[in-house]
């Protein structure tokens, strides 16, 4: 196998493990419509399973960013397609509610693992990682896209504990077929760990470590600021879909199969959106992409839980198209200015604020869902979280000032 093809295989492994952490993430808020006939239990109290497989999601990003960067990320890779699948496969044998929260937390350890992990490998070594990260952010959303209609066609075909064991065993196999590539591929001379501090010592286009305290400052905040905010939204908007669309769509919607298929189509098309903001931020002001893409969300959220049938499908399009392109933005600022000895830790702080916050994103859906139907003021408060980032977006340097401060030497 060479080189060229090696890589091209190993991105490729990269962008389905990006896809499948964001599937089996999301099986459940479509699983759950179905639940309620299992259980004699209200959406809300089955919704509430999935909040600790979300905080073991956050609060897995540190330990895995730490140990991709101390130990192997290739091997970190390999732990959570193995893990991931092995999860799933367990909670498809749950048989009641605790023991579905149990699988589902699990799903979420494993998962922590890819984005600290994954994002970095993704940009390792490489000058330009705009369309990068905005490839790899497609398969992303494209398995967000996929978990609805993955969940609702395995069970109106089979049965609910289907839609977690059927794709537990791809994931599994595809955990196998890693380790095979991982075999076969050409082995460097020299160290993963002693190739990444070679190009710390030695920074690439790509990497321009800051000098300037104050400018890393502003960085930090404006980044940890919509990195809580934008998660709480994306993950938000992603749970409240299905049950928005099955109370707003009518005949548009009237079965789970539909319900699964308006929200796949919906989230797939707008992810491929991240591919032209990724060109967009390799080309232009990443500070004015951002700021544009997060004003255009405001007024989309605020009147998207008041609208109705093919009103809502365009709205909630519109807004997707937003919430789901503007993603890979502030994962191209981490990864322009900092090092890659110590990335994978700096992805697991920014992923522990974003999906911590995310974690969040459930209760929030189960206090603002309407007792007689609709999510208009979830969506209202989504718009005010946009806004409160769009306005943080104009303390961000701009980017001469970020070429100035930048520095030769590893901070």
């Amino acid at each position: 196998m060479s080189p060229t093809v090696s890589n091209r295989v190993g991105f490729g492994f990269l962008n389905i493990g990006h896809a499948y952490d964001h599937l089996f993430m999301l099986l459940f808020p479509t699983v759950v419509l179905g639940l309620q006939g299992e259980f004699d239990l209200s959406y809300g109290e089955l919704l509430a399973l999935m909040i600790p497989g979300n905080v073991a999601l956050a609060a897995g990003n540190l330990p895995a960013g730490w140990l991709g960067d101390r130990w192997s990320r290739s091997g970190m890779i390999a732990v959570f397609f193995l893990g991931i699948g092995g999860s799933s496969i367990l909670t498809g044998f749950a048989r009641t509610p605790l023991e579905i929260a149990g699988g589902l937390t699990l799903i979420g350890i494993f998962a922590s693992i890819y984005h600290p992990v994954g994002i970095s490998m993704v940009v390792e070594g490489r000058e330009k990682v705009g369309k990068l990260l905005g490839f790899n952010g497609v398969f992303g959303n494209l398995g967000v896209a996929a978990a609805a209609i993955i969940a609702a066609g395995l069970m109106s075909a089979i049965g609910w504990q289907a839609a977690y064991i059927v794709p537990g065993i791809v994931a599994v196999a595809t955990g196998v077929a890693y380790l095979i590539y991982l075999r076969l591929r050409p082995k460097n001379t020299i160290s993963a760990r002693a190739a990444r501090q070679r190009r710390a010592d030695v920074p690439e286009n790509m990497m321009k470590p800051v000098s300037s305290r104050q400018v890393l400052q502003r960085i930090f905040w404006v980044v940890a600021i919509a990195t809580i905010f934008n998660g709480l939204v994306f993950q938000g908007a992603i749970i409240a879909l299905p049950k928005l669309f099955e109370e707003g769509l009518g005949p548009l919607a009237d079965s789970f199969v539909g319900v699964g298929l308006m929200v796949s189509l919906v989230v797939a098309v707008a992810a491929f959106a991240q591919i032209l903001v990724g060109y967009l931020i390799d080309k232009f002001s990443i500070k004015y992409v951002w700021a544009v893409m997060l004003f255009a969300q405001v007024p989309l959220l605020a009147v998207l839980g008041w609208t109705l049938d093919h009103g809502m499908l365009i709205v909630s399009f519109a807004a997707m198209l937003m919430i789901v392109g503007e993603v890979p933005i502030s994962d191209t600022l981490v990864a322009r200015y900092t090092t890659d000895t110590r990335r994978s830790r700096i992805y697991g702080v920014k992923f522990l604020f974003g999906l911590g916050a995310g974690a969040l994103a459930p209760l929030l859906v189960i206090l603002l869902h309407t007792p007689g139907g609709g999510f208009h003021w979830l969506f209202v408060s989504f718009a005010a979280m946009a806004l409160i980032v769009a306005v943080a977006t104009f303390w961000l340097p701009g980017q001469k000032r970020l070429d100035e401060a930048a520095a030769p030497e590893v901070v």
